[in-house]
Formats: structure tokens, C-alpha cells, sequence
């Protein structure tokens, strides 16, 4: 399990992080989630101890990973923007990830380049951004750490290679795996986030299992012979957006509750749609401004 609390981290007299707390559960898949500066960059660079918090404790399996090398023998972190010297292929990458951790798998990292039509002997500087992500990621899942930090991990990838890095990523999981993921694609992380953090004024503001969470706010698209205003509804409203006389509502409750209150209304069929973790954020993000 990694325990990060109450950590704090200054940039001159600017506060990124203050008072944060959170627990990552083994074998989750921990999406950490917020507006841009809210400190989810910072958050993964101390958790790989790149950075050092200036107070709090961050602990993987109750050890804590700053200048602790066999803590970070067991985690792989993916900057947003890695770091390689002009002239590196991914071949001579392998190779130096294959001398730090000894569950290096060659021939993983082979066939997801294989799968890709990446070259591993072309210098990395040479690769899309796209490409450059999926040689990397590759990379990452071959070392198959117990703890997998990713900055972005979808960015730059198309739809393909986010569908076969998902698969792997469960895979990984599946196996013992850790994986934390600040990301801005909600919608990805939907499919396969377990748990999740989101960080807002220097903290995490609220955490917990996506599921649960998701359970507790839903969403309902219904059609009536009449144009309906959100005034009409007799519950508040997360959102509400309106088509013609097509309604879609988002509101927090019983399910059952809200669909009576919306079958009170005489529509011409209401059904609950499936929210996603993109919904969930800008609902929770919308009440916190509030």
C-alpha cells in the first residue's frame, strides 16, 4: 500500500500541495484527477521520489521512498515528458531499464513494438509524440513494477493503442500491480480506474472507489409532448440540458426517487444512462465552487 500524509510542497512562496492525504490500496488502479495546476504533476514526482515533500511522509509498504532505493527499485514513473539524450533508441532504453529491474520482460517490450510498428533501433528523438508515448508505456509494462506512476498516459495515444495499454494495464494489475495515473481523459479512466483521488486547494478534496461513488449521482435522458425547463423538476439538478422536448438531468439521491419524481411528469419514456468519471468530476467540481 503507498500512504501519502499530510504532505505539503512549497515552490518559493507558492503552495502546490498542503495537508494532502491519501491511501492507495494494492492492486488499484488509482486515478488521481483535478484542474490544471491543482499539483497532480507534483503529487506523482513525490511519489516517485524525484521530489522531496517539505512535510508529511510518503510510505510504500510503511518505507518511506525518498533517497530509498529499494523502495524505487519497485516503482516505474512516466513523466508527462520523459527525459532521453538525442541519439537513444528504444533498444538501448530497454537495456538500461533491463539492468534496474530484474523482472524485465524483453520480449513484452518486443511485442507491444511489434504490435505498434515502432522501430526499436531508430532513435526515440525520431517517433511522433504519439509514438514516443507508446515505446515508453511499453517500456514501463515490460519492467512490470509492483508500483507504476504515469503522468498523462494517455496523451498522444489513438484510440488503438489507449484500447490495447488499458488491456495491459488490468493485466499488469491483475498480477499484483499498482498503477497510479494522473490523467485528464476521465473518460478513459472510467473503464478502469478502481479508486480515485481529487486534488483541489493543496489537497485531496474528496477519494474513495470510483464505483461507490459514481452509485451516488445519476443521470436520466427522458422525452415529453411538452417543452420541460429544469424549473419543473421537482429535485435540484447537477446539470441539465435540454433538446427540443429531450431532456437530460444529472442529480444526486435515490435512482428510484428521481425516476418517480420524473415519471410524475407524464413523459413519453425516461431511462437512466450510465454516468462517467468525466460527469462525476465536473459535478463535484461545479459543487466545491459553489
Amino acid at each position: 500500500m503507498i500512504e501519502l500524509k499530510n504532505i505539503k510542497k512549497n515552490y518559493g512562496e507558492r503552495s502546490a500541495l498542503h495537508g494532502l492525504t491519501v491511501a492507495v490500496p494494492d492492486g488499484s488502479v488509482f486515478g488521481a484527477v483535478g484542474v490544471n495546476g491543482a499539483g497532480k504533476s507534483t503529487l506523482l514526482r513525490l511519489m516517485a521520489g524525484v521530489l522531496r515533500a517539505d512535510g508529511g511522509e510518503i510510505l510504500y509498504d510503511g518505507e518511506p521512498v525518498y533517497e530509498n532505493i529499494a523502495v524505487k527499485k519497485n516503482i516505474f514513473f512516466l513523466p508527462d515528458e520523459p527525459f532521453y539524450s538525442s541519439g537513444t533508441t528504444g533498444k538501448q532504453l530497454a537495456d538500461l531499464y533491463k539492468a534496474f529491474y530484474a523482472d524485465f520482460d524483453e520480449n513484452a517490450f518486443e511485442s507491444r513494438c511489434t504490435l505498434f510498428d515502432l522501430d526499436r533501433n531508430a532513435p526515440v528523438r525520431n517517433f511522433s509524440k504519439g509514438m514516443r508515448r507508446q515505446i515508453f508505456l511499453s517500456l514501463a509494462l515490460a519492467c512490470r513494477p509492483k508500483y507504476l506512476l504515469l503522468d498523462e498516459a494517455f496523451d498522444g495515444l489513438d484510440p488503438q493503442a489507449r484500447l490495447e495499454f488499458k488491456r495491459a494495464l488490468i493485466d499488469l494489475t491483475e498480477n499484483g500491480s499498482t498503477a497510479v495515473i494522473a490523467s485528464h481523459s476521465l473518460r478513459e479512466l472510467t473503464d478502469i480506474c478502481t479508486d480515485f483521488a481529487l486534488l483541489g486547494d493543496g489537497k485531496a478534496e474528496l477519494c474513495g472507489n470510483l464505483q461507490d461513488s459514481l452509485a451516488s449521482i445519476h443521470k436520466f435522458q427522458a422525452a415529453f409532448d411538452r417543452e420541460i425547463g429544469k424549473s419543473d423538476l421537482p429535485f435540484e439538478c447537477v446539470a441539465f440540458e435540454r433538446q427540443c422536448r429531450i431532456v437530460q438531468v444529472i442529480a444526486r439521491g435515490d435512482a428510484e426517487t428521481i425516476r418517480g419524481q420524473i415519471e410524475a411528469l407524464s413523459p413519453l419514456f425516461a431511462e437512466e444512462i450510465p454516468i462517467d468519471f468525466e460527469e462525476f468530476f465536473l459535478a463535484e467540481t461545479d459543487r466545491r465552487q459553489k
